[in-house]
């Protein structure tokens, strides 16, 4: 059996839970909060409407290697939180919550990753913890500042 590893963020946003959830509904900025080593793009044709059931594809690179990666959106409760589930891509299992919470004019953004690395423990130990702790530091630098835009 493979195990399932989980990733939780949370990034506090100077901005009002009125202003970032759009931000998020709006699938194009998926590129925006990606770095851009992981030279993510969006195949999907633009604009994307987001809601349970939506699926996008996407193209990226990571160590050199392209993935090609299918999700779709299985959650969608605006304003407060959303799911999407990796569908096909470079993960056995990948599961993102999107969570969002109101604070005193600021927003709380949480995200957690439950996922299944191909390769096991040691492809995740090597190569895929630090992958998305990077991956993930450069979209909380993002999202910080998009309070003070």
């Amino acid at each position: 059996m493979s195990r399932v590893y989980r990733l939780e963020r949370a990034t506090e946003i100077a901005a009002p839970l009125a202003e970032i959830f759009p931000f998020f509904a709006n699938a194009e900025n998926l590129e925006r909060i990606s770095p851009p080593w992981l030279r993510f793009r969006i195949l999907t044709p633009l604009p994307i409407v987001m809601k349970e059931g939506t699926l996008i594809r996407y193209r990226l690179r990571l160590h050199g290697l392209p993935f090609a990666w299918t999700t779709r959106i299985t959650t969608w409760e605006p304003p407060h939180r959303f799911v999407d589930e990796q569908l096909s891509g470079p993960f056995r299992q990948w599961v993102h919550e999107h969570t969002f919470e109101q604070r005193e004019g600021r927003t709380l953004a949480r995200d957690k990753v439950d996922y299944i690395v191909p390769g096991g423990a040691l492809a995740h130990r090597l190569l895929v913890r630090s992958d998305l702790k990077k991956i993930f530091d450069f979209r909380e630098a993002v999202l910080q500042q998009l309070g003070s835009v």
